[in-house]
C-alpha cells in the first residue's frame, strides 16, 4: 500500500475519524492532511485543529463553508421544490457534494493522491462522497476504512484508540443512542429505538424544535422576499443565504415546525427509518411554492413538478456532479427569472400557512379571475367549444362502446 503518499481525510475530531487518522498512517504509511468543514452543524470545529495537531498532523484545514453551502447547494435545490419520496428535504444528501468538492480541492493544493472518509459500507454517504470525488478528479484514490478494517464496533474503536494513545474526549455524559448528522439545513437521527418502525420517536431526541403542543399559542408572521427564486430578505431586512436559513431555523424551531419521521429507500438497497428536523427548509419550501404559484406559467410549473422527483433522486443518490443534474439545474434556474416578490406566512404550532403573496411579475389577473362582473375580460361562452374539443376523443371512444364502466 506504499503507492499512497498523502491522503486528505474528512475529519471531525471524534472517535471514528481520530482512529481513521492513525489507521491511515499505520496501514498506508502515508502523510494525512485533515479537513474539517463548518456547515452550520452548531458545534465548534476549531477543537479539531488541536486534536489533529496533537496527533502530529502538519497540514490542517478548517473551513467555514456555511455561505457557500446555502448559496451554491441549498438554494439551487430549493428552486426545484426538491423533496425525496414525498417527505425528505435532503439535508444530509445536499451537504456531501460540497464536502467532496473541498476534499478534491485540498488534494490538488497539497499534492495528495488520495482522499478518505468515515462513511460506513451500509450507507448512502460513501456513494455520495466517492461519486463526487471521481467526477471531479477521476484518478484519485479513495480510502474507505469501514470497508477495509475489522474495527466494526465502538468497543473495538475505543480499544484501538487506547492502544495507540489517541486522545478521545470523555464528557461524562450519556452517549446519544442515535446516529446524528447536522448542518444548517437539518439535523438527522437514525438508530436506537428508531430501528423499530412501530416505536414512537422519543420527545427528548429533538434538538432544534419545540413540540407543536408546547409551541407558542400566538402565531408568528413573517414575510419572505424573493429574487430569481431565492430568498434575499426577511421582513424587509436584506440577508445573506446562510443568515436566511439560520433565521428561519430559529423562528421555525420556536413554532414547532420541521419534524418528520420517515422510512426511506437508500440507494444501496435497504430501507432505513430516520427522523429529521428541517425547520428552515420546511418554511422555504412552502414559501417558494407560494411565490411560484403567481409568477410561473402553468406549463412551466407542471413541467418543473414532473422533473423534480428525478432531480431529487439524483441528489439523494450522489449525482450532484453529474451532467444530467447540471442540465436539469440549467432548466430550473431559467424558470426562476421571474420568480420575484413577497410571500407572507403564518407560523403556528407546527404549521406553515400561506396568507399572502404579491409580485410585480405576477400572472394572476384579478379582472379575469373574479367571480363578479369582469367587464368582458373573459367570454364565458368560449368555454363551450373548449370543452367539446377536449371531449371529442372521449365521445368517439364511447360511441365505439369503449366505456370505462
Amino acid at each position: 500500500m506504499t503507492d499512497v503518499k498523502k491522503v486528505v481525510l474528512a475529519y471531525s475530531g471524534g472517535l471514528d475519524t481520530s482512529v481513521i487518522l492513525k489507521w491511515l498512517e499505520d496501514t498506508y504509511g502515508c502523510e494525512v492532511v485533515t479537513f474539517t468543514a463548518d456547515l452550520g452543524q452548531g458545534e465548534e470545529v476549531e477543537p479539531a485543529r488541536a486534536k489533529a495537531q496533537a496527533m502530529g498532523v502538519k497540514e490542517i484545514y478548517i473551513d467555514d463553508l456555511r455561505e457557500e453551502f446555502v448559496r451554491d447547494f441549498v438554494f439551487p435545490m430549493f428552486r426545484a421544490n426538491t423533496v425525496y419520496e414525498g417527505e425528505y428535504l435532503l439535508g444530509t444528501s445536499i451537504a456531501r457534494p460540497l464536502i467532496a468538492k473541498r476534499l478534491i480541492e485540498i488534494a490538488n493544493e497539497t499534492g495528495a493522491d488520495a482522499i478518505s472518509h468515515g462513511a460506513t459500507g451500509k450507507g448512502n454517504d460513501q456513494v455520495r462522497f466517492e461519486l463526487g470525488a471521481y467526477a471531479l478528479k477521476p484518478g484519485v484514490k479513495v480510502i474507505a476504512p469501514w470497508r477495509e478494517w475489522d474495527l466494526l464496533s465502538r468497543e473495538k474503536l475505543m480499544d484501538y484508540a487506547a492502544k495507540h494513545d489517541i486522545p478521545i474526549e470523555r464528557h461524562g455524559k450519556k452517549k446519544s443512542p442515535y446516529s446524528m448528522d447536522a448542518n444548517l439545513l437539518h439535523i438527522s437521527y437514525e438508530g436506537g429505538v428508531l430501528e423499530d418502525t412501530w416505536a414512537e420517536h422519543e420527545e427528548d431526541m429533538w434538538r432544534w424544535t419545540k413540540s407543536p403542543e408546547t409551541a407558542p399559542d400566538v402565531a408568528t408572521y413573517i414575510e419572505l422576499s424573493y429574487r430569481n427564486g431565492d430568498i434575499v430578505a426577511i421582513d424587509g431586512q436584506d440577508m445573506s443565504p446562510a443568515t436566511v436559513l439560520a433565521y428561519l431555523n430559529k423562528v421555525g424551531g420556536e413554532n414547532g415546525i420541521g419534524r418528520t419521521d420517515i422510512v426511506e429507500n437508500r440507494f444501496v438497497g435497504m430501507k432505513s427509518r430516520g427522523c429529521y428536523e428541517t425547520p428552515g427548509g420546511t418554511i422555504m419550501l412552502k414559501g417558494h411554492r407560494a411565490i411560484e404559484s403567481i409568477t410561473l406559467d402553468r406549463e412551466v410549473a407542471h413541467l418543473k413538478d414532473s422533473l423534480m422527483p428525478k432531480y431529487a433522486e439524483l441528489i439523494y443518490n450522489g449525482f450532484w456532479w453529474s451532467p444530467e443534474r447540471a442540465m436539469l439545474q440549467e432548466m430550473i434556474n431559467a424558470s426562476q427569472l421571474n420568480v420575484n416578490g413577497v410571500v407572507r406566512l403564518k407560523l403556528y404550532k407546527g404549521n406553515v400557512i400561506v396568507v399572502g403573496r404579491k409580485s410585480d411579475d405576477s400572472l394572476f389577473d384579478a379582472n379575469i379571475a373574479t367571480f363578479e362582473d369582469d367587464a368582458g375580460a373573459y367570454d364565458q361562452a368560449d368555454a363551450a367549444g373548449f370543452i367539446k374539443l377536449n371531449a371529442l376523443r372521449l365521445r368517439i371512444a364511447a360511441n365505439k362502446g369503449r366505456t370505462l364502466i
